[in-house]
């Protein structure tokens, strides 16, 4: 299971710890962020790489998740990114995003004290979902979710959540794909 963006590995040591015998490591485009998560989560193994590239065999992945990371992908990204991640999915194997709904990205120039340059993409689970079947990937389940306000890290919008999967292989086509005989 593959958490591309993984950032820190803050979800890749989740993963990791849930026990289930899962072979899960962290692919991250910023070598800053996978030195800090070598080094936090030194047993667990971290790649840098794109996630529009992705340095892994066509159908190698069991599971992949992209927690809070397509949010950096501008929008014309999207379907390239969705396409590769069709590839690297085994068949019958899931892909679970999480991202800010909305219409419109949120620009942030500050942070924590610090200048930064940072566009974080919202977008609608819908249109999330329309792009995952357009890649080919198969929509399981849709969430959005009112923000949260409470806590240490109160979100400044709604939350969506969206599962889907790569058809299972059947008689050499896709579900879904029609196929004819004579």
């Amino acid at each position: 299971v593959a958490d591309v963006g993984c950032g820190t590995g803050r979800v890749t040591e989740h993963l990791h710890g849930l026990g289930l015998g899962l072979d899960v490591f962290g692919i991250d485009l910023s070598p800053r962020m996978l030195a800090v998560a070598r080094q936090e989560h030194p047993g667990l193994r971290f790649e840098e790489g794109s996630m529009l590239a992705l340095d892994l065999p066509d159908a190698s992945l069991g599971g992949l998740l992209a927690w809070y990371s397509t949010i950096h992908v501008p929008d014309e990204e999207l379907p390239r990114v969705f396409a590769e991640f069709h590839r690297v999915l085994a068949p019958g194997a899931h892909v679970q995003l999480g991202f800010q709904v909305g219409d419109e990205p949120l620009r942030m120039t500050e942070a924590w004290g610090a200048e930064i340059s940072l566009v974080f993409h919202r977008r609608q689970p819908e249109r999330i979902a329309e792009l995952l079947r357009d890649a080919g990937l198969e929509v399981v389940s849709r969430v959005w979710r009112e923000r949260e306000t409470d806590g240490p890290f109160p979100e400044r919008a709604p939350q969506g959540f969206v599962l889907a999967r790569r058809p299972i292989v059947s008689g050499g086509c896709e579900d879904g794909d029609i196929s004819t005989t004579d």
